[in-house]
């Protein structure tokens, strides 16, 4: 390090304060340290610096270990989140962990992570009283059945049914089906994103007075085969899905396809809580309400390292719905079915 201030004509103690953070140093000052350190390969220990400045500047994003839950959207979400850390002079890493927390006092009391951001999270998640007993800095990405005393980013799920909705009763239809994952009797049973959009649905669809139909279907394409077969069962007349199961949404369309029907000529698909690259893999094209994935995760690490910094106000409770990507499976409603 007495190398690195000589290259920097600072001293000994303003290189520590720049490696390990522990005091305000100017930019100008700042970037001819780190000039120094890149001309001289410097590397820093980052033991040394966590026994200076007693935090590691490691964070994990717990993801549940149950089942195969990690899509392409999830990615998006884990993949901002570690670009912001970084940006931010932290390390992101992603911990699996089991849904019951029976695993989270080994991960915190190790003291290897500085704070956690809880994935994936249920209605009544025993995580967040576990993390909350263990005292550790953490954010949601979600909410709990009463999130108000929580730091939470999440999706707007009650929004992004009413504007697919919306969107749908404009282009004439009447009689809606809601597509979810199945996970009554998994780990994963009460799963907030799915319960709020349920409750939406069915609330909204109500105060229409239009149709509205609930499918749970199974896992992958086998699933939303088997969801069309039950959706056309119990409402032959629907004219418009809403599928909100990344995995099935190909099954689903084959199933509609095996059963007769054209999308979007006959029935409409829009696919919720997805990517715009995960609809372009379909064929047609899903009209999709796109996830704020990327903002999410950048803003459930900045929450956590205020946390950490001390720089946070009041707890964050930022709420976003979807967008409307408008593709080729939504179209007006058939004229007679």
């Amino acid at each position: 390090m007495q190398q690195v201030a000589d290259r920097a004509g600072v001293s000994l103690g303003t290189v520590s304060f720049v490696v390990n953070g522990t005091k305000y140093v100017s930019p100008a000052t700042t970037a001819r340290v780190t000039a120094a350190m890149q001309e001289l390969n410097f590397r820093n220990n980052v033991v040394a610096r966590a026994l200076a400045s007693r935090r590691t500047r490691i964070i994990a994003l717990l993801f549940p270990t149950a089942g195969d839950r990690f899509s392409a959207t999830t990615s998006e979400f884990f993949m901002s989140a570690a670009e912001r850390a970084s940006q931010r002079d932290h390390h992101l890493v992603l911990w699996p962990v089991d849904p019951a927390g029976q695993d989270l006092d080994d991960l915190v009391s190790g003291g290897l992570v500085d704070g956690v951001i809880l994935m994936e999270v249920r209605m009544d998640d025993p995580r967040v009283d576990v993390l909350s007993a263990l005292d550790v800095p953490f954010t949601l990405i979600g909410r709990t059945r009463d999130s108000s005393g929580l730091p939470f980013v999440d999706i707007d799920f009650e929004t992004t049914i009413e504007d697919s909705l919306d969107h749908l009763v404009g282009l004439g239809h009447r009689r809606f089906a809601l597509v979810l994952e199945d996970l009554d009797g998994t780990p994963m049973a009460g799963y907030a994103p799915h319960l709020r959009a349920q409750a939406t649905f069915a609330a909204s669809t109500t105060r229409r007075r239009v149709h509205g139909t609930v499918i749970h279907s199974g896992q992958g394409s086998e699933g939303g085969r088997r969801a069309a077969a039950e959706l056309l069962a119990a409402d032959p007349a629907v004219t418009s899905v809403l599928i909100m199961k990344e995995d099935s949404s190909a099954g689903l369309l084959v199933g509609l396809y095996e059963a007769g029907l054209r999308v979007p000529t006959d029935v409409s698909v829009l696919s919720l809580a997805s990517s715009a690259a995960a609809g372009d893999q379909h064929f047609p094209r899903l009209s999709t309400m796109v996830a704020p994935s990327r903002e999410l995760g950048m803003r459930a690490a900045d929450a956590l390292i205020d946390q950490l910094d001390g720089t946070t106000g009041e707890l964050p409770h930022l709420l976003l719905p979807c967008e409307l990507r408008i593709a080729d499976s939504t179209a007006e409603a058939p004229a007679s079915r």
